[in-house]
């Protein structure tokens, strides 16, 4: 995929996440996602802040968080989740069209943000969503060279990624099998689809 087709997906998917969030309750946005900590409402606020975050502001954040990133991101996300539902969806349907990184962001780190945080919504709330293939295979590519904060190939050490429903593949050992996007959440430190794999245990 090239740059232009990465952006028409992001789009697409903040847009599709966007319809998501709008058919919640008010009980479903309390949800735990599969992100340590937060529930749905974080997650959407999460998503809601990346086109709009401006570097001054990610430092005075940083700062705030006493120069932990980890402790910025949870911490920007919370104080976004305060606001009522209905903007955050408002927020990222907003950023359909609006080709703009965060401070820090590759233009990849975006795709697989929100397909990956998607996913942290929906499969709690036992919503199918499914990515798309060609997609995927970019944010596991993505994933698998990244090293922090996921570490993927030393946690996978010793497996061999196949993806049954892509020309995708990586890692030495004994093979691990399934859907390309049930092995991108993997690859990003989720355990949720790993019942749709073959050959990994939680």
């Amino acid at each position: 995929m090239d740059d232009t087709q990465i952006w028409q997906t992001i789009d697409s998917e903040r847009a599709a996440t966007a319809d998501l969030l709008a058919g919640l309750s008010d009980v479903e946005w309390t949800y735990p996602s599969l992100c340590d900590g937060w529930t749905v409402r974080e997650v959407a606020a999460h998503l809601s802040l990346a086109h709009r975050i401006s570097v001054g502001k990610a430092l005075v954040a940083f700062v705030k968080a006493r120069g932990s990133f980890n402790r910025m991101v949870d911490q920007t996300a919370r104080d976004e989740a305060r606001r009522p539902a209905g903007e955050l969806v408002a927020e990222l349907r907003g950023a359909v069209g609006f080709h703009r990184l965060a401070p820090g962001q590759k233009l990849k780190d975006a795709l697989m943000d929100i397909m990956v945080h998607s996913q942290d919504i929906a499969l709690p709330l036992g919503i199918e969503r499914h990515m798309p293939v060609d997609a995927a295979v970019v944010a596991a590519d993505h994933l698998w060279q990244m090293g922090w904060p996921f570490h993927a190939r030393r946690r996978l050490a010793g497996h061999r990624l196949v993806a049954t429903d892509a020309d995708w593949s990586a890692g030495e050992g004994s093979e691990v099998s399934g859907p390309i996007e049930a092995l991108v959440m993997v690859l990003a430190g989720r355990t949720a689809t790993i019942p749709r794999l073959t050959g990994l245990t939680v």
